[in-house]
This record gives C-alpha cells, sequence and structure tokens, in this order.
C-alpha cells in the first residue's frame, strides 16, 4: 500500500464510522489484560494447595507481573511511537496468549513466577498502545471522553467477568484453565485487529535508546523490590542495596532524558500541573486498592466459605459501579469540574475502605456488596478522567509515551499495594498462635499462608483442626482490617491532594484537525 492510500484508509478510520470498530478491537486488548489480572486472586487458593508455595513466594506471583510490566511500560510506550503502536500492539498480543500457556501449566512455584514475569513482558506492549491508538483515532475531545470512559469500562467489565468465569472454570477444571481464557480473545483481537486497527507513529521518533531502557527496568524492578522487602522483613541489607541501586538507576534515567535530543520519555510533560496530579491520583488509588483487592477473594473464599464462582459474583457491584461512573466521567467533569470528580471518587473510595474496617467472618453481603459498588463508582470516575487529562495534556506524536506513563503509575501502585498492604495482611497473620499439641510441620505449613492451614486441616483430629482454623482466620480478618484502614488513609489523602493539583484542569472542547 502506498503512502498516500494509507494515509486515506486512516483518515477514514479516524473519521467515519470505523473509529468505532476500531476502539472496540482495541479493548479486548483491555479485557485480555483485565480478566488475567483478576482470575489469579481467585485461583491462589488452588496454586497454593496445588504447587505448595511459601508466604513469599505467593507474593511474588501475585506481584511480579505488576514489576516487570512497572518496569517496562515507558520502554513500550516509547517503542510503539516509534514503530507503530498497531504493530507492537497485536505482536504484545500474541506473545500474551502464548504465555498464558505457560502459566497454566506451571508446576513449580519458580515456574508460576518465571511465566508470571514474561506475561508482564508481553503485557507491557498491550495497554500504552490502547490508550495511545484512542488518542490518534478521536480528535473531538468529547468523543474521545467516550471512548477512553468505554475504554475504561471494559476494564471494569473485564474485571468483572474474570472472577465469575474463573470461578466457573475453577468449579470445573483445574486452575491453570483460567489462564487459557486469554487464548480466544487475544485470537479474535489479532485477526479482527489486522483488518480494522489503523497503524500510527510519531513520523520524527529519533532512536530507541537502549540504555534508557535498561535504567527503567533496572530502576523500578529495584525500587519496588527494596520496598516489597522491607515492608516484609525490615530494613535488611539486600532491601537497603536494592534501594540504593533503583535509586541511582532511575536518576540516572531522568538525568538521562533532559539531555538526549530524543529521549524515551520527555520529563517536561510533568510540568504540566494537571499531567503531574493526574498520574499521582493513580498512582496512590491503586496503591490503596490493589493490596486489598488481592486479598478479597481469599477472605471469600477461604473465611466466609463460598465457593469461587459465588465469591466472583460477589465481587460483581464493583465493576458495574466502575463501568456506569466510567460511561459518564468525561460528562460529569465537564458540568462540574475536573477536581470535583476526581477528588469526589477518591473520597468515596477512601470512606467506602474505612467501612471494612469493621469487617468479620461474619460480615454480612450487604456491607460488602455497598462498600463494593461505591469502591467501583469512585475509582471509575477518578481512573476515566484522569486517563483523559494524561492524554490531552500531550501532543498525540507522543500518545504513546504519555499513556505508558500512565500505566506505570497503575502497574506500580498495583506492585506496591499488594507489597505494602500485602505485607500488612501477610505479617499479622503469622503472628497467631496455633492450638497446644500441633504438629510443628503442620503449623509451619498454617503460618505460610491461609490457604496452607486450610489445606494442612486434614492432618488434625476435628477439635484441633477447627481450633487452628478459627485462629487462623480470625488472624487473616484482623490483618485485613489493618489494610483496609491503612488503604482507606492513603485514599482519603490522595484525595485531598488531588484536590489541589487538578485546580483549574479542564477537559477540551475544541476538536483537533485530523491529518
Amino acid at each position: 500500500m502506498t503512502s498516500t492510500h494509507r494515509q486515506t484508509a486512516e483518515a477514514h478510520v479516524e473519521r467515519g464510522p470505523g473509529r468505532w470498530l476500531a476502539l472496540a478491537v482495541l479493548v479486548l486488548a483491555v479485557l485480555l489484560v483485565a480478566v488475567d489480572a483478576t482470575v489469579l486472586g481467585l485461583a491462589t487458593p488452588y496454586i497454593s494447595e496445588d504447587l505448595k508455595p511459601s508466604g513469599t513466594q505467593l507474593l511474588w506471583i501475585g506481584d511480579v507481573y505488576s514489576f516487570v510490566i512497572a518496569g517496562l511500560l515507558v520502554s513500550m510506550g516509547s517503542l510503539g511511537d516509534r514503530i507503530g503502536r498497531k504493530k507492537l500492539l497485536l505482536t504484545g498480543a500474541v506473545a500474551f496468549g502464548a504465555v498464558s500457556v505457560l502459566n497454566s501449566y506451571a508446576t513449580s512455584p519458580e515456574l508460576m513466577i518465571l511465566a508470571r514475569a514474561l506475561l508482564g513482558v508481553a503485557g507491557a506492549t498491550l495497554m500504552p498502545s490502547t490508550l495511545a491508538l484512542i488518542r490518534n483515532i478521536f480528535h473531538d475531545p468529547r468523543e474521545r471522553s467516550l471512548a477512553v470512559g468505554i475504554w475504561g469500562a471494559m476494564a471494569s467489565a473485564g474485571a468483572a467477568v474474570g472472577p465469575v468465569v474463573g470461578g466457573f472454570l475453577l468449579e470445573h477444571f483445574w486452575w491453570g484453565s483460567v489462564f487459557l481464557i486469554n487464548l480466544p480473545v487475544m485470537a479474535v483481537l489479532v485477526v479482527v485487529g489486522i483488518k480494522l486497527l489503523p497503524e500510527s507513529k510519531n513520523p520524527a521518533p529519533g532512536p530507541w535508546d537502549l540504555v534508557s531502557v535498561v535504567l527503567s527496568l533496572i530502576g523500578m524492578i529495584a525500587v519496588v523490590y527494596a520496598i516489597k522487602e522491607a515492608a516484609a522483613h525490615g530494613l535488611r541489607w539486600d532491601a537497603v542495596l536494592a534501594a540504593v541501586v533503583g535509586a541511582a538507576a532511575l536518576t540516572w534515567f531522568v538525568r538521562r532524558q533532559l539531555t538526549l535530543p530524543a529521549p524515551l520519555l520527555d520529563m517536561r510533560l510533568f510540568r504540566n500541573r494537571g499531567f503531574s496530579g493526574a498520574v499521582l491520583a493513580d498512582l496512590l488509588t491503586v496503591l490503596g486498592l490493589s493490596g486489598l483487592v488481592f486479598f478479597l477473594s481469599q477472605f471469600l473464599q477461604l473465611v466466609q466459605g463460598r465457593r469461587p464462582f459465588e465469591a466472583g459474583l460477589a465481587e460483581l457491584p464493583a465493576a458495574v459501579g466502575a463501568v456506569g461512573a466510567g460511561l459518564i466521567a468525561g460528562m460529569v467533569a465537564r458540568r462540574f469540574s475536573v477536581r470535583v470528580v476526581v477528588a469526589g471518587g477518591l473520597a468515596a473510595v477512601g470512606l467506602s475502605l474505612a467501612a471494612l474496617t469493621g469487617l468479620s467472618q461474619h460480615t454480612g453481603y450487604p456491607l460488602l456488596g455497598a462498600s463494593l459498588l461505591v469502591v467501583g463508582i469512585g475509582a471509575g470516575f477518578s481512573f476515566t478522567v484522569t486517563a483523559d487529562v494524561i492524554l490531552s495534556s500531550v501532543p498525540k506524536e507522543q500518545a504513546g509515551a504519555a499513556s505508558a506513563v500512565s500505566e506505570t503509575a497503575y502497574e506500580l501502585g498495583a506492585a506496591l499495594g499488594i507489597a505494602l498492604l500485602g505485607s500488612i495482611v501477610t505479617g499479622v497473620y503469622r503472628d497467631f498462635t496455633a492450638p497446644a499439641g500441633t504438629p510443628p510441620d503442620v503449623a509451619s505449613a498454617a503460618h505460610e499462608s491461609l490457604g496452607g492451614a486450610v489445606e494442612s486441616l486434614d492432618a488434625l483430629p476435628t477439635a484441633q483442626a477447627d481450633a487452628l482454623l478459627a485462629s487462623a482466620q480470625t488472624a487473616f480478618v484482623d490483618g485485613l482490617r489493618l489494610a483496609a484502614g491503612v488503604g482507606a488513609a492513603v485514599l482519603l489523602a490522595t484525595a485531598a491532594v488531588a484536590w489541589f493539583l487538578l485546580k483549574g484542569q479542564k477537559l477540551e472542547d475544541t476538536p483537533e484537525s485530523a491529518p
């Protein structure tokens, strides 16, 4: 296809009804990532039983995906700006599907951790590409707000579909089946995306700086590892060393970006107060939410005794709220203001988490369901509007890099949330006292994780097993309540920060001229 014909085809997609079909393909990639992230929580008890990971290995299985994706998102977003976002998206989708098979058939904790890490490499290509393509396909700001809302709503829908479908699969097949649901979605994305998606990239991107790529990867992973280890074990030498290495690598990365004629990430973007405020709001919001959500699935199954499918349905209100809020967020932000919608949404999430500090083993579903619904509504408003602000703050040639910053904040927040809040839950849980007479090997297994405690009950007499389970469940709920309190404090503080940083910020109303 000649350059002229290609530009004509792209203009047709960007101006005609084809742009909405292209959006439909993009949200499949979002579903792919969202479903994968949520099914892991439901599958965790089964992975614990089959692979017998230690408590630390279980946390790594949960967060290594976010560690790797956070380290590579900026690099992949910049790569998409250079080689083409469509090309990167479709390549990443194929890799994502292939590595999902490796996750399904992992036979040891170590292999599972490796498989999740490789999935992070593939996942890093997907999310920046989808948002960057939306930025380049939709030139009318109101249409773009709706498109971003649909994008966010489908991410939430994936978060809903994941537990429900995953719960069904876990009741009828082995735990590895929850990762295989990625394959049909990936196949549709690739086949349809080849035909419908327009290619877009920066026309004068400059070279892709490999030194910056390495510095970004080392810096992000080292810093997150340091925080995780310090939260779990205190300031040991390895955590301190990782923090120093990570800080040095990120400092070098920033300095290098300021001197390169074509940087991997244009640091001048952060001079825009709206851009910086939106990124910070995303990071702290996900930090406050993710650790709690990771353990909530275990609470529903291992403490309240719900079956996997039922546990998936129990988490549905959060996704329903997020879908509804995401679709109207742009309109509400234009009617009131960006900071009212973002800060109000964050405050609602914080108050809902605060309500969960009263959680107990026998908490009725109305309180849980109502809290999850408000969490979904608040997060749907906040995430949709901040994504819109971030995309609107940059020239469309830099859409990949800007989208990557947004997604990096999201994934870094998820990793830190699981590390910090997860470590709070684990730390409180490990302090419970096993009943007198419990064999040392059984007590050791029970203290590793709640899943380990449930599995070890078969080795004990009924009365002793009941006492061990009650102690373990009580300790787990105590940890979950403390984590909810910390998450609530983080979210309420973030709401206050967003109120000041987003002052005067508005969503665009004037359409851009299409190329």
